[in-house]
């Protein structure tokens, strides 16, 4: 591992840390009070560690260790997603009905005003997914003109893909607080996305 890796590492494991925090809070109050103080260095610690074992095998299998990388960011782009999503919960709710599920567009009745929380997460990891994907996970300093224009594609692809998820996930889950339907709907939508944002910037954005 270069000094870049292991600095980028340590960054990216203090910002899941980080946003793991308000996570954490929507879902498990009381987990939150018990362990939020060793979330942040868990994490600091966990991240460099993983990528380095990581590297290690990939001595043998090269591909692991791109793997790991794209799993660290995709951990990180998933927790900004959840981690937003959280923070906009908490402030909007005074002003909007988060905890309805009344649609808002009758005939798309399974949108909310969570989907509109959720769209916008999602951009905000969006971006934080281009920057670490270019500059990290493929290494690629330059890029071709039409770069953008396909991450572009893809992008709109796994958004609709993440959304959709999402907010059919949480309008049709019972059981759950409001809170924590979203932060599952938010799981789903964000694993069915990364498997093909995955395959779309290996494949088509980033391919050298």
């Amino acid at each position: 591992m270069s000094k870049k890796d292991y600095s980028l590492s340590f960054i990216a494991g203090l910002f899941i840390g980080l946003l793991f925090l308000p996570v954490l809070y929507a879902a498990k109050p009381e987990l939150y009070a018990k362990f939020s103080l060793f979330i942040i260095p868990f994490f600091i610690i966990a991240v460099p560690f993983g990528l380095a074992i990581a590297h290690l095998i990939s001595r043998k299998i090269t591909v692991v260790w791109q793997i790991g990388k794209f799993g660290v960011t995709g951990v990180l782009n998933v927790l900004v997603d959840m981690g937003v999503l959280s923070i906009m919960t908490f402030m909007f709710r005074a002003y909007f009905s988060i905890d309805s599920k009344t649609a808002i567009f009758g005939a798309l009745s399974f949108l909310t005003f969570y989907s509109i929380f959720k769209s916008i997460s999602f951009i905000v990891a969006n971006i934080n997914s281009y920057l670490w994907n270019k500059y990290w996970t493929f290494n690629q300093e330059g890029g071709k003109k039409t770069e953008f224009v396909q991450f572009f594609i893809v992008s709109v692809v796994g958004f609709v893909i993440n959304v959709l998820v999402a907010s059919l996930v949480f309008k049709s889950i019972s059981g759950f607080s409001a809170d924590q339907a979203g932060l599952i709907g938010a799981a789903m939508g964000s694993i069915a996305g990364l498997v093909w944002n995955f395959l779309g910037y290996k494949f088509i954005v980033f391919k050298k």
